[in-house]
């Protein structure tokens, strides 16, 4: 009999054993389920923050184009129709183009901007549309800066000027505009877009532009002054010598030689290389006559730039 108790006792203290131990695993296992379940809630609440799109106005405002890129790639890929994440993929597409040393790059970044900025501006709202144009004129500006031929530039007015037409517009919207048109050869809507943002701001490289501009307009007077106040102004060398170049053509223009030597003459003592200079010097000395002083400079010329259109017709033309 007392054999028989120790024996059930036995039993019943296996089966407690077995239940404690069954209610610990079970608890565990709760336990596990819930901080699982909290962890996956957390991790999840902050990646869905970190692709917000409260996130991406904070990296847009910090200038961290590259983070604004990834961040709405990663919420277009869930909601293709987030009008303002694509347009942040526009806007940030564009300024990584512009930063690039890459060619190839560059041109990649670009064509992306403009697709997503076309889509974003079918659903984008009124009031902000005016910018997202001016945004995809900007894209098709650099976009024709890159061509071989001027494919674009009519694309980049298009856009410039509807976003004018929408109330938005940029202080170096009317620079970009004579830049388009110039590159059109629109010399006059040129010029008056150019003059238009010198309202804006003065520099040397716009007012470089307008002579140019003038100059091909056979306005060789307007031009002088615009370049001399760029000489009188301009920190920047290489400005300076296409200045200098610009006066002596329009100095030989008007049969002025003396002075255009002395522009030429200024050129070369500062670089000796100066390919222009040396034509320059080159339909000087053709003028006064002298042939052969003419094909000595232009075969200098030749030596620097062997492809310089103006020295290789005149050496064919005087032979």
């Amino acid at each position: 009999m007392k054999k028989f108790d120790r024996e059930q006792r036995k039993v019943v203290y296996k089966k407690s054993k077995f239940l404690a131990r069954f209610f610990l695993i079970f608890s565990l296992v709760i336990i596990l389920t819930v901080v699982s379940f909290f962890s996956y809630k957390v991790i999840n609440k902050y990646i869905n923050n970190s692709n917000s799109i409260s996130t991406l106005y904070e990296k847009w405002n910090a200038y961290d184009y590259q983070s604004v890129y990834d961040i709405s790639g990663s919420i277009l890929e869930k909601k293709p129709l987030q009008n303002t994440a694509r347009t942040f993929r526009g806007y940030s597409a564009f300024f990584l183009s512009v930063s690039q040393v890459d060619n190839t790059i560059a041109q990649n970044y670009l064509d992306e901007s403009i697709i997503n900025l076309r889509i974003a501006l079918l659903y984008c709202k009124d009031k902000i549309s005016g910018q997202v144009e001016y945004m995809l004129g900007k894209a098709y500006f650099y976009k024709d800066s890159m061509s071989s031929y001027h494919y674009y530039a009519d694309l980049a007015i298009k856009f410039l000027k509807k976003s004018i037409e929408h109330n938005y517009k940029s202080n170096d919207t009317s620079e970009y505009l004579g830049l388009c048109y110039a590159a059109l050869g629109d010399t006059q809507s040129s010029i008056s877009s150019f003059t238009d943002a010198l309202l804006v701001r003065e520099s040397d490289t716009l007012l470089l532009a307008i002579a140019e501009q003038y100059y091909k307009a056979d306005t060789g007077t307007a031009a002088k002054q615009y370049l001399y106040r760029v000489i009188d102004i301009s920190q920047n060398e290489d400005v300076i010598l296409r200045s200098h170049i610009l006066l002596g053509e329009i100095y030989i223009d008007e049969d002025n030689l003396s002075d255009a030597e002395k522009e030429f003459n200024t050129i070369l003592e500062k670089n000796e290389n100066s390919a222009d200079a040396h034509y320059g010097l080159g339909v000087l000395y053709e003028k006064q006559g002298d042939v052969v002083k003419a094909r000595s400079e232009w075969r200098k010329c030749l030596r620097i730039q062997v492809n310089h259109a103006g020295a290789l017709q005149k050496m064919a033309e005087s032979k």
